[in-house]
């Protein structure tokens, strides 16, 4: 990787550092080690980006790695899912590994740590556990099951392995010291008893290893040479480095373990514990609800892959945490479905508008362009006729100077097809307008060739014919949350700013050329924003989700 190219972040600049020092190029490996125990959110995708990123610019390869070590919240539908993500993400791991794969050879590093008296079986309590351990300003006492004998421990250990022992009986504890400045070494458990079923193991294991004795352990076991993770694992290097000491061989990759700061994202939470209360508490309608933080709530949506990793680069690596403004990831959205998504008419909020001079029982096929972005122009016909959708706040009875949409007795185009000048209006019992009569000017039509189609009116709106227009239910998506930080205020529960109105469903009315839309695919709504075809969607009932708007016009609610 050329320094020339760009300016390097500081997690690139540690790695160049060690190049210089002589690790040699071809032992650079990285890992992305997600938990199987929920969906991977926003914040994973940075790390994704940041780990494969790493192995793409250092051509070195990356594995994905399961650290499962957790049976009772640990599932094969998290799994899956995560792998479906990373492989949408763009990215390809070298090596697909679990902590599980080396649950006995942990087992065996435990046994050589109780031999080295360093480490022993406790026997107390959590909560007698929780009062010797001490505070961050007093010091630690011993247990009483300290200074057990090596052959006790031995004998112990192996009868929690065979599954003699109820949970919370006894754990395994590293022996460090009590009176460390890091609360972590303090004797940190390795194991504890669990009687679950492994979605891998089975019921093999009855005792299951801590994330801090499993994650660098693994590390080394598969040869990582750089093991990347947020803020709040800073306190945990020492113990990483301590348990990497007791087992490290010098002609070996001994991994280093480095911390970025975790990028959360306004108006969400990316706790795994909260986004599962969202879905246990039926507050969305599951991991993958277009609202959610998750990955696979965000492509459901319709936001795109490449949106993401362009807002994982944008927001950078950083040393801090911070709170990125959701608005960003939204320009990144826009930016690319700008690029990639056919421009087509549909009507959110119809009235009926009735061209009065039209040919009764007319109808003409137009040609209408698929995206001005494209290299090479591409058309599409689409059917006009004497009755018409409009959006409804596209006419004003009595308009203001600066209305330049249609009103009685002004003039605007009809998107890719004639001038229409409003006439009068039909309304209801409620003074509601029901129908808009216009004329047209039958010689405006778009791309004619003659004067009149060259004539220049203040306002285009866009329409749908009502013969051939399609039903569609439409989801219109709003913030989740109301507050840009609802993790912010510790005193108030995170679910006392969900957004009431953060989904709004309606029926829209849609040009017959999406009759054919697949799940996924990516359509501007000319004026109205970015939309993409839920997996809801039949060949039936079609149904849209809203993915972005044209601009950023979410006004932000107020908190009382």
């Amino acid at each position: 990787m050329s320094t020339e190219e760009k300016s390097l972040n500081f997690i690139e600049q540690i790695i160049e550092e060690d190049l210089k020092k002589g690790l040699p190029q071809d032992k650079l490996r990285f890992r992305f080690p997600p938990e199987p125990n929920g969906y991977l959110h926003v914040g994973h995708a940075s790390a994704i980006c940041l780990n494969f990123g790493l192995g793409i610019d250092y051509k070195a390869p990356v594995n994905l790695r399961f650290d499962d070590t957790n049976p009772s919240k640990e599932e094969q539908e998290f799994v899956d899912a995560i792998k479906r993500d990373v492989e949408w993400l763009g990215y390809q791991w070298d090596k697909e590994c679990y902590a599980s794969d080396y649950f006995q050879q942990l087992y065996d590093w435990a046994v050589e740590l109780i031999k080295k008296d360093k480490a022993y079986v406790d026997s107390q309590t959590s909560e007698e556990m929780a009062i010797q351990k001490g505070t961050p300003t007093t010091p630690g006492t011993d247990s009483p099951y300290r200074n057990r004998s090596i052959e006790e421990n031995l004998d112990l250990f192996e009868r929690m392995k065979q599954g003699e022992f109820e949970k919370g009986t006894h754990v395994l504890r590293a022996k460090i010291s009590m009176n460390a400045n890091n609360m972590l070494m303090r004797d940190p458990i390795i194991y504890r008893i669990m009687h679950a079923h492994h979605h891998r193991t089975g019921n093999d294991w009855c005792i299951y290893p801590m994330y801090d004795w499993a994650h660098g352990e693994s590390d080394y076991l598969e040869q990582v040479s750089h093991s990347f993770c947020t803020l709040e694992f800073l306190p945990h290097r020492e113990l990483y480095d301590w348990f990497l000491n007791q087992i490290y061989d010098e002609s070996k990759v001994r991994p280093k373990q480095r911390e970025f700061a975790r990028r959360n994202l306004s108006h969400t939470v990316v706790s795994k514990r909260k986004l599962l209360q969202l879905v246990t508490e039926g507050h969305v309608t599951g991991w993958d609800d277009p609202r959610m933080s998750t990955i696979s709530g965000m492509r459901r949506r319709g936001i795109t892959a490449t949106a993401i990793r362009n807002f994982a680069k944008t927001i950078g690596i950083a040393k801090r945490d911070n709170l990125i403004d959701v608005s960003l990831l939204d320009f990144c959205v826009r930016e690319d479905l700008n690029k990639v998504a056919p421009r087509v008419m549909a009507v959110l909020d119809p009235v009926k508008l009735v061209i009065t001079n039209y040919p009764e029982g007319q109808e003409e096929w137009l040609e209408a362009e698929n995206n001005p972005e494209e290299e090479i122009l591409t058309y599409r016909k689409v059917p006009f006729s004497k009755e018409l959708y409009i959006e409804r706040e596209d006419f004003q009875e009595e308009a203001h100077k600066k209305f330049f949409r249609l009103s009685l007795g002004t003039e605007v185009r009809l998107k890719n097809a004639y001038i229409i000048k409003g006439e009068s209006v039909v309304k209801d019992a409620e003074g509601n307008i029901t129908e808009i009569h216009c004329t047209y000017d039958v010689d405006s039509k778009s791309g004619s060739g003659s004067e009149a189609s060259k004539r220049k009116v203040k306002g285009t709106i866009h329409w749908v014919s009502i013969p051939h227009a399609i039903e569609a239910e439409i989801r219109v998506y709003d913030r989740l949350f109301t507050h840009e930080n609802p993790d912010g205020n510790k005193e108030v529960d995170f679910k006392e700013y969900i957004n009431p109105n953060s989904l709004e469903v309606i029926t829209g009315y849609l040009e017959p050329s999406l009759q054919t839309a697949k799940e996924l695919e990516h359509f501007q709504f000319q004026r109205l924003g970015y939309f993409c075809v839920d997996k809801d969607a039949t060949p039936e009932k079609l149904v849209f989700n809203k993915t972005v708007g044209l601009r950023d016009t979410w006004a932000k609610v107020s908190v009382q």
